[in-house]
């Protein structure tokens, strides 16, 4: 029993995939290609500029020997995240490397085949099966399968196959050879006590010359003091990230909460309000009436001397019951003048803090490119060096 560092971890993981011959070993594994050479493109990490999740993308130029003995360059754009994140982030990367005129023939007639890699610490939906390869087929107008000029260059510098490892759902079964080299990302090897390791049986391996070497690499990655010390500050980040989150999530169910209110609130009064037209209409209606009224009753006014007392008894009668509508009315929109003051205050109050974390990220920046240390700038801010921290990522 041996104990190797944990290749779910970002720092561990770059270390691994840098042994040129464990690249090829892996993406030989999951590809199910003979990958003759391997080489990683250079200055393709993502790692420094994170937001809400961990993940890191490594690009790799692979030659693929094929059955008909000639050998062929593709891409594969390897990407792995052991938080759920959204699939548009995956589809950003992708259209990276869609983009980049690096990724072209040598004519730079075509674009070069690409393979997208996902190794997902986290599970897709209800997919059960742990490793899960998506391949592209093209059909004709009557859905079936056309063969004949397939692979084309053209078709394939616009589609491309992927391959999805669920990490969680490696629970120590080696079925075939990707599994066993899957083996050492199972995280129900992990210590019990420090989940930056994993103990395995290297016995299982002994006669593995690859898995020997993968291992060996893992063994020492384990006694490494600066990646323990980057998997510490892996772990940090992590957790940073996780309860920003959820502050976040707490905060954005208020709003919304509020929000709703306010809509209803609104709703109410838009509701008052069109009652109110309505009534207003009305009586509208009822006075245009009542002055067809009036005129008649002028053309007869000697004879009607005592009825026009009347009509117009009911016509002061109707105008107090408009004042009394049109008060209303007037509470009414002052109402809604208040909630609309109401929610512009809170846009406010959302804004400000935007604002302050803004130049409290500016102040940082400046401080620390004038050489302060992070101390320092705590000191002078008068903030938590994990707050320094994090405006500085």
């Amino acid at each position: 029993m041996i104990t190797i560092a944990n290749p779910i971890y970002d720092v561990v993981f770059k270390y691994l995939m840098e042994d040129e011959r464990i690249a090829r070993t892996i993406l030989s594994a999951l590809l199910k290609m003979d990958i003759v050479q391997v080489e990683m493109r250079p200055h393709e990490y993502v790692s420094d500029k994170r937001d809400s999740v961990s993940m890191l993308r490594i690009d790799f130029g692979a030659r693929v020997h094929q059955e008909d003995g000639t050998e062929r360059l593709i891409l594969i754009e390897l990407q792995k995240t052991w938080l759920e994140t959204e699939t548009l982030r995956f589809r950003q990367y992708l259209g990276v490397q869609y983009e980049n005129p690096r990724n072209m023939s040598d004519d730079g007639c075509q674009a070069l085949p690409m393979v997208a890699v996902y190794l997902l610490g986290h599970r897709v939906g209800h997919i059960e099966e742990p490793v899960l390869y998506v391949r592209h087929q093209s059909y004709n107008y009557d859905g079936l399968v056309v063969t004949k000029g397939l692979p084309d260059p053209f078709v394939e510098s616009l589609t491309h196959d992927s391959v999805i490892v669920q990490i969680p759902l490696l629970h120590g079964q080696v079925n075939n050879r990707l599994e066993r080299i899957l083996s050492v990302f199972d995280q129900t090897y992990k210590d019990e006590d420090n989940r930056k390791v994993l103990n395995i049986d290297d016995s299982l391996y002994a006669n593995d010359a690859d898995m020997q070497v993968i291992l060996h690499r893992l063994l020492k990655a384990a006694t490494d003091a600066k990646l323990r010390q980057d998997m510490n500050i892996e772990d940090e980040f992590i957790s940073a990230i996780e309860k920003r989150d959820t502050e976040i999530l707490h905060r954005d169910f208020e709003l919304a909460k509020q929000k709703v209110l306010l809509d209803e609130q609104k709703t109410q009064l838009d509701e008052q309000k069109t009652q109110l037209d309505e009534q207003k209409t009305q009586l509208d209606e009822q006075k245009t009436q009542l002055d067809e009224q009036k005129t008649q009753l002028d053309e007869q006014k000697t004879q009607l001397d005592e009825q026009k007392t009347q009509l117009d008894e009911q016509k002061t009668q109707l105008d107090e019951q408009k004042t009394q509508l049109d008060e209303q009315k007037t509470q009414l929109d002052e109402q809604k003048t208040q909630l609309d003051e109401q929610k512009t205050q809170l846009d406010e109050q959302k804004t400000q803090l935007a604002l302050k974390d803004h130049l409290l990220r500016k102040s940082v920046h400046a401080l620390r490119l004038s050489n302060m240390s992070t101390t320092a700038i705590a000191d002078s801010l008068g903030i938590d060096i994990k707050e320094v921290d994090r405006l500085l990522n």
